[in-house]
């Protein structure tokens, strides 16, 4: 079982950044995807950006290409979210989480971290 512990979140305005981090433990050598998902009030969960250890592919979903970059750091069994321009539409909790398909579907995800909020003030 993998540990993920998100860190990072907070409030900003519009047109602001936040970077989220995810560190994980445990059986790490099982990972071989690592996703960042969001979920607003009212609203099901959306995968927002993944990344593929084995291939070394990105995926990100439209409603943030261009404006969010996920990062890993192998030493530190950390990977990252770099979100820019955020718009108010952001807001949302944010879940890291590490799964062994090369997928961006969060059904398909095992370990979860306890998720961090961002809040976006237009």
């Amino acid at each position: 079982q993998v540990q993920l512990v998100e860190s990072g979140g907070g409030s900003v305005q519009a047109g602001g950044s936040l970077r989220l981090s995810c560190a994980a433990s445990g059986y790490t050598s099982s990972i071989n995807s690592m996703g960042w998902f969001r979920q607003a009030p009212g609203k099901e969960r959306e995968g927002v950006a993944c990344f593929y250890t084995v291939s070394g592919r990105t995926y990100y979903a439209d409603s943030v290409k261009g404006r969010f970059t996920i990062s890993r750091d192998n030493a530190q069994n950390t990977v990252y979210l770099r979100m820019n321009s955020l718009k108010p539409e952001d807001t949302a909790m944010y879940y890291c989480a590490a799964g062994q398909i090369a997928s961006c579907d969060g059904r398909v995800y095992r370990d979860w971290g306890q998720g961090t909020q961002v809040t976006v003030s237009s």
